[in-house]
Parts: C-alpha cells; structure tokens; sequence
C-alpha cells in the first residue's frame, strides 16, 4: 500500500496530475482554492481537504500545483498554511515556474523547519498530466529524492535529476518557457501573415505542420486559432509572467534575450488589448488587419 500524497490545486495540469496519481495506486488528499474543486475529485476517489494545512498532516509528500511564487508563499505560510502542519522530514514539492533564486531561497526555509524540498516545475500541457506522460525539470537533496522519488516517477513519464540542490530545475524551465514563448509568438505572426496575405487558414497549417518550419507550439497553438477556441488550457499571461522571469534572470547578468524580449512585449500587448485570460494563442489578435477564423467558419476543433 502506497503512502498518502497530498496535492493542492486542480487546475488543468493539477487535476490531470491528481488522477494519474490515484490511478497508479496514491491515496489522494487534495485541496482548492475554488468552491468544490476538491469535493468534485473526491467523488472520484480521494480525499478532500479544506486547507493545506489539513492536507499536510495527513501527508508526508506535499505536492503543490499553483500558478507562481506568490501562490506557493500563501500555500505555505498563509493562514492554514501547510509549513506548520508538515511533520519533519516530510517533502515538499514545487512544481510552479518561479524565480530560480526564490526557489533556492525557499529550499533554505523549509529546511529550517525540518522539511525537505523539491524544485520540480512541470512541463507538457494539461493532456500529458492526465496521462502521466509530462516531463518534471527537478532539482532536490538526496534525502528528498530518497522520500518522494517514487511519487515523482507516478506523476511524469520523465523526470530529470539536474543538481542536488535547488534551483537547477526552476532554470531549465524558464529556458523551456523562453522556446516556448517565443514558438507561439512566432507561430501567431507566421499564421497572421498568411491570413493578411489571404492564404486559407486551413490549408497553410496542414502545409506547415507537413514541412520544415513546422514547431510543436505551431501545431498545437494554431489549432486553437483554426477553431476560433481561445479557451484558456495557459492563458496570455501566463507568459507575460514567464518570459518576465526570464528576462529577470538574464538581466541579472546583462546577458541579451532580444527574442524572448520581442515574445514578452507581444504577450504584455495581448494582455492590456483585454486577452489576458484568453489562451496564450490569442496573441495572435495584436496583429491589425486581419480576419482570424470563428468556430462557424472552421471544421478544426
């Protein structure tokens, strides 16, 4: 019998992680923010929690799957938070996109407490959470890796190893971010060219998804556009957040991004254009002149 797991936020990587989890054999403790978040899992199997700190308790591995450090911060030290209710030598497990340095930082106060940490950010979208099939960038103590090893192996069809302290897996992942900002960014402005130029929607993405400027955002992202969808499965501002870590850590250094500071400042103009909340594809809305396809005019979904 495995041990309980505790997991807070059921969003769309959350919730696919939290099945995975039960599916492979976990007692799940789950808690949510959002009003019935976690009783809606608990119908499912599982156990639903009002607070982290009730999760905590009754959990030695932690996993948590909010938005970003502030999230993370409330989930620990805010009131119920879990900090106090981890017993000693219990794991935490990160798997927000943060600040590489917040993330060493954090790893430093929760060993205070006598807790062990992982650096773990999550990657490959809410269909490869559901499917144990993600990709995890970790970083932790051996110790950590000794106690929650097997739960990260439930959770992801690869998890990386990248250093045995944190902050290696936060910066892997804002490199990835850095790609993948930049991929739908460049995506948007290929597809709208296209569009202004007056190339069928339809019939310029099955051409480049067959050649070689052809890119997994491309795909995936433009197939939203194809079908008017702009249902947020990561939002606009997910990487106006993201792209601003990276150029945050690079900045640190003086060392240039003028991609990923292209990429940010379309993302920063989609959001004050009020798609904020929008699928991060919808970056393609900031280019004038164009007649994007509806979900009447398209057969993709």
């Amino acid at each position: 019998m495995t041990s309980p797991v505790g997991l807070i936020g059921l969003g769309a990587m959350g919730a696919g992680i939290a099945a995975t989890l039960r599916q492979r054999g976990h007692e799940l403790h789950v808690c949510d923010a959002r009003p019935g978040a976690a009783a809606g899992f608990a119908e499912q199997g599982g156990i639903a929690c009002d607070s982290p700190a009730q999760v905590a308790a009754a959990c030695e591995v932690f996993v948590s799957v909010v938005v970003n450090a502030q999230q993370t911060e409330d989930v620990l030290f805010g009131a119920q938070g879990a900090a106090a209710a981890m017993k000693p030598g219990s794991v935490f497990v990160m798997c927000s996109t943060v600040d590489p340095n917040w993330s060493v930082a954090l790893e430093g106060r929760l060993a205070a407490l006598g807790i062990l940490y992982v650096d773990a950010p999550i990657s490959g979208g809410a269909a490869k959470a559901a499917s144990g099939q993600m990709t995890m960038m970790t970083a932790a103590r051996p110790e950590a890796y000794a106690k929650a090893g097997a739960v990260l192996d439930a959770m992801a069809g690869k998890v990386y190893r990248l250093g045995d302290r944190a902050g290696a897996g936060s910066k892997v992942k804002i490199i990835n971010q850095l790609l993948a900002g930049v991929h739908i960014a460049a995506a948007a402005e290929a597809m709208a060219l296209g569009l202004r130029e007056g190339v069928a929607a339809d019939a310029l993405y099955e051409v480049i998804t067959h050649s070689a400027g052809n890119s997994w955002m491309f795909e995936n992202r433009m197939a939203h556009v194809l079908a008017g969808d702009y249902t947020p499965l990561s939002a606009v501002d997910i990487f106006v957040k993201d792209l601003g870590l990276v150029l945050d850590t690079a900045r640190a250094t003086k060392f240039p991004l003028p991609l990923a500071s292209t990429a940010h400042q379309m993302f920063m103009q989609a959001s004050s254009a009020g798609f904020a909340r929008e699928d991060d594809s919808a970056v393609i809305k900031i280019f004038p002149g164009i007649d994007l396809p509806t979900p009447l005019s398209s057969d993709k979904t």
